[in-house]
């Protein structure tokens, strides 16, 4: 049974997620040997986004004036990293597409036609391309039931959740912040939809 006791926050959104099943005999890579295996797109992402989060924290020390500075920096900011993200999708990616459906700092949640073995360890390449994140990481499968065929989901299928194993502390942050940010939209629509009955 799939429960909500991870110790980060996990938010409902949909994104795409690509999954490769990890030989049963290879050893997990660590989180050095992870950032070898980045492709050219997501080490430019991850470059980009460590630049940015430097340049970021020392500007916030200038004095009130440098706010419209700093705002214009973020706004060229995003401007990169919509251009990358439109690059990376248009990449060839290894694995198996999947329809993410939950994501959190400590974990993602998927559904699918597919059930998986509880313990399974995968590589992830995961997008959630409205918050502008895009990483590699690997998981394990830790808990799956089924979904049953219903007027929302035309077939029966799996929620399977997947715990991360192997992640950087900087992606950690970004699906943290970017979990953060979904919830704080989800909730202005909601006062929205309040407002308008």
């Amino acid at each position: 049974m799939i429960t909500d006791s991870s110790p980060y926050f996990s938010v409902k959104h949909d994104f795409k997620v690509y999954l490769t099943a990890w030989p049963d005999n290879a050893p997990i890579p660590t989180e050095g040997e992870l950032t070898l295996m980045l492709p050219l797109g997501l080490q430019l992402i991850s470059d980009v986004k460590s630049l940015e989060a430097d340049c970021l924290l020392q500007l916030r020390h200038l004095d009130d004036e440098a706010k419209t500075v700093v705002e214009y920096l973020k706004l060229q900011s995003k401007k990169v990293d919509l251009v990358l993200q439109h690059v990376l999708e248009r990449e060839a990616h290894d694995g198996e597409l999947h329809q993410g459906k939950f994501f959190g700092g400590s974990g993602i949640r998927i559904i699918g036609a597919t059930q998986f073995d509880v313990g399974k360890q995968f590589k992830l390449t995961l997008h959630i391309k409205e918050e502008l994140v895009a990483l590699l990481c690997f998981a394990q499968v830790t808990a799956t039931q089924v979904i049953e065929a219903k007027d929302v989901e035309p077939q029966t299928g799996y929620l399977t959740e997947l715990e991360f194993s192997v992640i950087t502390d900087t992606d950690v942050e970004q699906l943290v912040k970017a979990s953060l940010s979904v919830q704080q939209k989800q909730l202005k629509q909601r006062k929205l939809a309040k407002k308008a009955t």
